[in-house]
């Protein structure tokens, strides 16, 4: 009989705020060198010593679970901003929400300068019901300053049974003082891939991240919009990457796969071997070479960046928008004896071009900013998120791009100012009238312009191949 291998399993982890698990598994073989081991012994001491004296002289009993589980989360926190420590809790309600369903308020939450800022609420959600909107600040949660709190602190706390109430303290520019809002928890369902058929052949996915079915959750709308055509053939597709924090990277590969017949989709590369992977695309499922066109902007992360970059280095779709988060790195979940995770960044994601995500992430084809009406500046400068501009390159300690790039500053005092009435984050994708949805979304409406006149030019171009114009015989 084999032995029973009893190394840790390690999850590939690839997501805006590192909330989500990847499917692949891998196992790090790493070892102290004998030269720091000595060093490594002695800032051990003074570690254990520090805790001796607070367990002795502190002016309460300390909990000595409480005293381990903060040092190492200080210790995770100087590395960058995407390692950390997961409880057992936590980590078990992490592998759960990777499934599409989870307890909570239906919130998209990030931490900008100590604060608690919601990035967005989902559609139909409790938060959305209660009229939580994105920009939004937490300053507390049941009475409780939420400042010094953690991200996965914060979740944790969001985060609870069905039908129980929680309340928060809201700040909104705009609104002179805190007020709360008390929000009931409920089942929260992701929906990670919505569409439409826009008319004349033409189609809308919106993938708002990656998880376990959304390549099959893509294929299917991709489906159903073709079968809303007279002859059942898609002249163009829009792919919505906008405010897609990222999720599963098996996801991201396969998505990217249905577009591309060949070639590497993203490698990695890290100190560690092992964390040495190429992913490549193969001609089987791909998408028929109908045009596409890809929406991404500074809330485009992780997954979604891969995605863009894949389809961009390969030709395969034009990228427009504003410029990507710059997420770039890989973190690797290894499971620990008590039952919590530890996330650690091992290895970095480039594209084909063999360019690094990580801080620049993916420049438009088109730079097209979503700028708001004259008449409404005021009202809109009152309710302006604060998360527009905020990229990866702004989190304390984010690892710098290995290719020595970094975002000039006129671009970051630039990119996507996204007023939280939503203009390039449309309400209802299915349920808004198309003429009201395009009003209100000037870039998928720059889009779907795009994908008309590039049939326009191509149905020119193969008549004139063919010997005809307009009807007429060339040459006669």
């Amino acid at each position: 009989m084999a032995p029973r291998n009893t190394r840790p399993k390690v999850y590939l982890l690839v997501s805006l705020i590192s909330l989500i698990l990847s499917f692949g598994y891998l196992l790090p073989e790493v070892s102290a060198k004998d030269g720091s081991d000595s060093s490594l012994f002695q800032e051990l001491k003074i570690f254990t010593d520090v805790i001796s004296i607070v367990q002795r002289d502190y002016v309460r009993e300390a909990d000595s679970k409480k005293l381990v589980e903060g040092a190492i989360k200080g210790m995770l926190a100087t590395l960058d901003p995407h390692s950390g420590y997961l409880d057992p809790d936590f980590y078990k309600d992490l592998q759960v929400q990777t499934k599409g369903e989870f307890g909570g308020l239906g919130l998209e939450i990030t931490i900008k300068d100590g604060l608690l800022i919601v990035v967005a609420p989902m559609e139909g959600s409790p938060a959305e019901q209660a009229g939580i909107r994105a920009g939004d600040s937490i300053i507390k949660i049941e009475g409780k300053y939420t400042k010094e709190y953690s991200l996965v602190d914060a979740v944790k706390k969001l985060r609870g049974a069905r039908g129980t109430p929680i309340t928060l303290s809201i700040y909104r520019k705009g609104v002179a003082k805190l007020f709360d809002v008390t929000v009931i928890r409920d089942k929260i369902t992701v929906k990670s891939v919505r569409s439409r058929y826009l008319g004349d052949g033409y189609g809308i996915v919106r993938i708002s991240q990656f998880m376990e079915k959304t390549s099959d959750d893509l294929k299917s709308a991709i489906m159903q919009i073709s079968g809303s055509i007279e002859d059942g053939e898609l002249k163009g597709l829009i792919l919505d990457l906008r405010n897609n924090p990222g999720g599963l990277l098996t996801q991201a590969i396969r998505v990217s796969d249905m577009f591309l017949k060949e070639g590497v989709i993203v490698y990695t590369d890290g100190r560690v071997e092992n964390q040495k992977q190429k992913f490549y695309a193969h001609s089987r499922g791909t998408e028929p070479d109908y045009p596409v066109v890809v929406l991404v902007n500074n809330g485009s992360a992780s997954a979604s960046e891969i995605v863009a970059g894949a389809l961009k280095d390969h030709g395969r779709a034009l990228i427009l928008g504003t410029q990507t988060f710059g997420k770039g790195s890989v973190q690797t979940i290894t499971p620990l004896e008590n039952g919590g995770a530890l996330t650690l960044t091992t290895a970095l994601y480039y594209t084909k071009s063999g360019n690094s995500i990580q801080l620049t992430g993916v420049k438009p084809d088109i730079e097209m900013d979503v700028k708001p009406e004259e008449e409404n500046i005021k009202q809109q400068e009152e309710e302006e998120n604060p998360l527009s501009g905020y990229r990866e390159e702004d989190l304390p300690g984010a690892i710098d791009n290995p290719n020595g790039k970094r975002s000039p500053a006129n671009i970051m005092q630039k990119i996507n100012r996204i007023p939280s009435s939503g203009s390039d984050l449309p309400t209802s994708l299915e349920k808004t009238e198309l003429s009201e949805l395009l009003k209100k979304d000037p870039q998928m409406e720059r889009a779907l312009e795009l994908l008309k006149t590039f049939n326009i030019f191509h149905g020119t171009s193969q008549q004139v191949a063919r010997g005809q114009v307009s009807g007429e015989p060339l040459g006669q």
